[in-house]
C-alpha cells in the first residue's frame, strides 16, 4: 500500500446549494434551490495550475483526480500533502520531491468541450499509447437494474439542477456518485477517490450524465474501466476514441432504452418475449432511439 498524502482542511466551508425566489410564467412567486458555484484554484509545489469551478463537494478527491489524469503526477506516493483552504479558494498540493518542467508543461494545453471548459494536456494521450482494456460481458438485464439504481441519487440534480452526476459503478452496485457543476469535475472527484483506495477499473462501469466526449472517454481510460454508460449522447470523437481504445460504449441509456455505439458484441440481450414487450410499452419511443438489439 503507497503512503498516502497528508489532506489538510481548514475551518472554511462552502455551500452547495442556495435558495432563491423566483416568479413563473403565471406571475407566482416561490422559492428554488440552484447549484452553488465555487472557484477552486489548484497549485502544485506553488505553481498556480488551474482554476475550476466546482459545487465544492469533494474537493480533495477532484484535485487528486485532476492532477492524475492530467499526467502531472503518477504516483500518489510522491504527494506530501494536501491543504483545502476555501477562505482563499484555494488547493494547495505539495510533492516530495521537484516538479521541474511545469511551467513548460502548462503551455501545451486544450481546452475542451467539457461543460465549464475542460482542460487536456498535451501528454496525456501520449501515455495513452498502447493501452489493452478488458472486454466484459454486459447483460441488458443488469444493465436494466443499474440503470434503475441511478434513479435513486442525483440529490442535488432534484432540488436543484444544473449540475452533472457521475457514478463508478460494479454491475448493478453504485460504488461511488458525486455531482458537480461540471462533468469533467466530476470524473477527476471519483478519479482522485480511486487512487487514494487504490482501487482498479477492470470490473467496473463508469456512468455520468453528460455527453460522451473525447474528454470523457480519455478519463474512463486513464482510470482502466472499460465500460462506458451516459443518458445523453456521443461525439463523433468520443465515438473514435472509444472505438480506439476499445471503451464499450452505451448512450441515451434511460429507463429501458439504450443506444450502443462501440462494444456491441460485448452486450448480452437477455430480456426477451413478453418483458421485453412490457418495458418497451412502459416508455413512449422517440426519433431518437435506434433498433440496437438487431444492430448487436
Amino acid at each position: 500500500m503507497p503512503q498516502l498524502p497528508k489532506i489538510i482542511r481548514t475551518n472554511s466551508s462552502v455551500e452547495h446549494t442556495m435558495t432563491v425566489d423566483i416568479m413563473d410564467e403565471y406571475g407566482d412567486t416561490m422559492t428554488k434551490e440552484i447549484a452553488c458555484e465555487h472557484p477552486l484554484t489548484i497549485y502544485l509545489n506553488w505553481v498556480e495550475v488551474v482554476t475550476v469551478m466546482t459545487l465544492g463537494a469533494r474537493p480533495a478527491d477532484l484535485v487528486l483526480g485532476y492532477l492524475k489524469n492530467q499526467g502531472f503526477i503518477e504516483d500518489i506516493s510522491a504527494i506530501e500533502s494536501l491543504i483545502i483552504d476555501w477562505d482563499s479558494n484555494s488547493a494547495a498540493v505539495i510533492t516530495h520531491e521537484s516538479t521541474d518542467g511545469l511551467e513548460e508543461k502548462l503551455t501545451k494545453k486544450t481546452v475542451t468541450s467539457g461543460c465549464g471548459q475542460g482542460t487536456m494536456f498535451g501528454n496525456v494521450m501520449k501515455k495513452l499509447e498502447g493501452v489493452t482494456l478488458p472486454q466484459p460481458t454486459l447483460r441488458q438485464s443488469r444493465l436494466y437494474g443499474l440503470l434503475e439504481a441511478l434513479t435513486h441519487h442525483n440529490a442535488t440534480y432534484k432540488a436543484a439542477g444544473a449540475v452533472h452526476g457521475c457514478a463508478v459503478c460494479r454491475d448493478t452496485e453504485i460504488l461511488s456518485f458525486v455531482e458537480d457543476v461540471g462533468r469533467h469535475n466530476a470524473v477527476d472527484t471519483l478519479a482522485g477517490e480511486m487512487w487514494l483506495k487504490g482501487q482498479t477499473g477492470e470490473d467496473k462501469i463508469f456512468y455520468t450524465t453528460g455527453r460522451l466526449t473525447s474528454e470523457m472517454v480519455i478519463k474512463v481510460a486513464q482510470m482502466g474501466i472499460p465500460v462506458l454508460l451516459s443518458r445523453s449522447g456521443a461525439t463523433q470523437m468520443g465515438y473514435d476514441l472509444a472505438k480506439k481504445l476499445g471503451i464499450t460504449m452505451v448512450a441515451r441509456a434511460k429507463g429501458n432504452r439504450f443506444q450502443v455505439y462501440n462494444g456491441m458484441a460485448n452486450l448480452v440481450l437477455d430480456v426477451k418475449g413478453p418483458e421485453a414487450e412490457a418495458l418497451s410499452q412502459s416508455q413512449p419511443k422517440t426519433q431518437s432511439q435506434d433498433p440496437i438489439g438487431k444492430s448487436a
